[in-house]
């Protein structure tokens, strides 16, 4: 299939890229390669799926993989309306796959305008641009932060998500609205998905594994908030792109309903305090632990219910905290060369 794949220089992005590319897919990789987190990890992504730093620098300008003939890579931001316009009347897409977002709940607390201008304008360039030139299939991210307050566990698709907490949770609860609209008044299937902490090499300099880790191997202290007393539905990233790939690559029915979300996780909850545990035993390291209250935006526990995934896609997250956690450590090692 002829597919683009947008935030294609992000951490789910690029495995999802790298993922379709080694099935046989055609894959255009979009991403505006922001500097929200160090842009030299995004072009190492990138170089990892045969695109030079240097060419892949230049806005709007289509550059060729040297490793991969069937990728190619676009320099754009979602909310450039006319260069979205243009670039989905060259290639003919079928299916779109839109990972790229401003991302992060805190960050959300200090630049606002940035997840208006990405989640929002962007999102809805998107969808406008499916509508326009008939795509099959929109597969979007979405994100667990939309349940909230919700205190109820496991966390189910049916759940009341009416109170964000964090602007990024509240323009991720538009993303939905928004798609569910599109796919009411003009009939192409929408598939959002609430990922759920996902984590392993590659990964984001903000998330917790990636923090722990980095600290630890300093001698830094570790910030772990409301005191230690928070769980995650902790998410390997060849799980998540699994599940992603399935859903992507099944073909569209015309009787099933065109608007669809899904939790994908690990449909489990790991204390954060084993989850520091586990990667203490696999560096040998004993952290420096500087315990905080809780941060404004962030809620207490996750754990998603991923039934309907499995049931409709035989989505199957299988990989244990343990293994997760060494295998990231190892890319970590290498990548920083330590």
């Amino acid at each position: 299939m002829n597919i683009l794949v947008t935030g294609a220089a992000g951490f789910i992005g690029y495995h999802v890229c790298k993922s379709l590319l080694d099935k046989g897919h055609r894959v255009v990789g979009l991403d505006n390669i922001n500097d929200y987190y160090p842009r030299s990890l995004k072009f190492s992504r990138l170089e990892q799926l045969g695109i030079e730093e240097d060419k892949a620098k230049n806005f709007n300008t289509i550059v060729e993989s040297g490793t991969y003939p069937d990728f190619s890579f676009i320099r754009l931001g979602l909310e450039d309306s006319a260069s979205m316009d243009k670039l989905f009347n060259e290639h003919k897409f079928e299916i779109v796959c839109n990972l790229a977002a401003q991302a992060g709940v805190r960050y959300s607390l200090e630049n606002p305008s940035a997840y208006i201008e990405s989640n929002i304008v962007g999102f809805f360039n998107i969808l406008d641009n499916c509508k326009r030139h008939e795509i099959k299939h929109l597969v979007y991210a979405s994100s667990s932060s939309v349940y909230g307050l919700n205190k109820k566990v496991p966390f189910e698709t049916t759940d009341n998500v009416d109170h964000p907490i964090s602007l990024y949770a509240a323009s991720k609860k538009s993303n939905e609205l928004m798609a569910h609209t599109y796919s009411h008044l003009y009939g192409f299937k929408t598939t959002g998905l609430r990922f759920f902490t996902v984590y392993g090499p590659w990964g984001r300099p903000d998330m917790a594994m990636f923090l722990f880790t980095n600290a630890m191997l300093k001698g830094d202290p570790i910030k772990i908030f409301n005191n230690g007393d928070l769980e995650r539905d902790f998410t390997y990233i060849d799980d998540i792109v699994n599940g992603v790939v399935r859903i992507i690559e099944k073909p569209v029915a015309d009787d099933e309903p065109k608007y669809k979300i899904f939790n994908i996780g690990n449909n489990d909850s790991v204390k954060l305090t084993d989850f520091i545990e586990t990667i203490e035993k696999e560096l040998n390291i004993e952290a420096k632990k500087e315990y905080l209250p809780m941060q404004p935006g962030d809620v207490k526990k996750t754990w998603a219910n991923v039934d309907d995934l499995v049931s409709e896609y035989n989505y199957e997250p299988n990989t244990s905290i343990s293994v997760g956690i060494k295998r990231f450590v190892e890319w970590f090692k290498a990548y920083y060369k330590i």
